[in-house]
């Protein structure tokens, strides 16, 4: 979320980005098949962990190959230092812009992630963030292991799907609204509205371990990315300060309580979620540095 870009703001309020790549998985084009797409994602990122936790769920950690990039994003974009000779092993990249360029040419948007590259092709197929872990849900339920689960079932999408839409604009995409907002009304806008839903939320869990089904689903795949930073980061570098996580005791039993499945926990990574944080965001922290708390434990 470094360099904010005039077009991204709206009368103080942040705008994100639309997606520029949208094409699906499963499809006559794009077959779902083991080895040919590669996942890229950073640790640090909301919106990849997601991605990253469905694949663990589902087991397919050989059947989709990940790339995770460095957590500190400057002017150039997401980089490949994590790699032993700081290249991508599968495209030789040195930044995730050439694999958006590699695709279109005249792309001149932010180059984010999550997004998934097909080897066979030598192009992107998506970062439709919103869309991949419904995609992954979907095409690669054959070769998911034995027993995983059904994050996405049949019989509960409507009310998923309604829930989802409230906790992006308000949750997940509320928490860059405030915190990116530039005048006073875009900001307090944005931190009622994330106050308020997080009330909800906690209202909803009383009596329930999960959100929608009283089952994992999607719905709380989404969720946590955000409640995992919210201390952390957006509590103090956001100011998104009324209440932390841990003060809502639903939210926090909830929110460790998915910690505890394996699949969430190997997928949080604390320290690079606050570096990535305080050290990109330099228009919010000029200094970089990195605050060494808060004192949480999610065991």
């Amino acid at each position: 979320m470094a360099n904010i870009t005039t077009r991204e703001m709206k009368d103080g309020r942040f705008v994100r980005q639309p997606n520029r790549f949208t094409d699906k998985i499963g499809t006559e084009e794009f077959p779902a098949e083991a080895g040919r797409y590669r996942l890229y994602a950073s640790l640090a990122c909301p919106w990849a962990h997601r991605a990253l936790i469905v694949r663990d769920l589902l087991g397919l950690e050989d059947v989709i190959g990940v790339t995770i990039v460095d957590p500190i994003r400057d002017e150039r974009g997401w980089r490949f230092t994590l790699s032993p000779d700081g290249r991508d092993p599968v495209t030789g990249a040195h930044f995730l812009s050439e694999l958006y360029i590699a695709t279109d040419p005249a792309y001149d948007g932010r180059h984010t992630v999550p997004c998934v590259w097909d080897t066979e092709a030598g192009r992107l197929v998506t970062n439709d963030y919103p869309q991949i872990t419904l995609m992954i849900e979907d095409a690669f339920a054959e070769l998911a292991r034995p027993g995983a689960p059904d994050l996405y079932p049949g019989e509960l999408r409507a009310e998923i799907d309604e829930l989802n839409d409230e906790v992006f604009h308000n949750v997940n995409n509320g928490v860059y609204k405030a915190g990116m907002a530039t005048t006073q009304e875009a900001y307090e806008e944005a931190f009622d509205a994330l106050f308020a839903t997080l009330g909800r939320l906690e209202a909803r869990l009383e009596g329930h371990d999960f959100l929608v089904g009283d089952r994992l689903t999607e719905a709380d795949v989404r969720l946590y990315p955000t409640l995992a930073r919210f201390d952390a980061v957006y509590h103090g570098h956001f100011k998104c300060n009324l209440r932390r996580i841990v003060d809502y005791p639903r939210l926090w039993a909830y929110a460790r309580r998915l910690y505890a499945i394996p699949a969430f926990a190997r997928t949080t990574d604390f320290d690079q979620i606050k570096r990535h944080y305080y050290e990109t965001h330099r228009h919010l922290n000029p200094s970089g540095i990195v605050p060494k708390g808060p004192a949480i434990s999610w065991t």
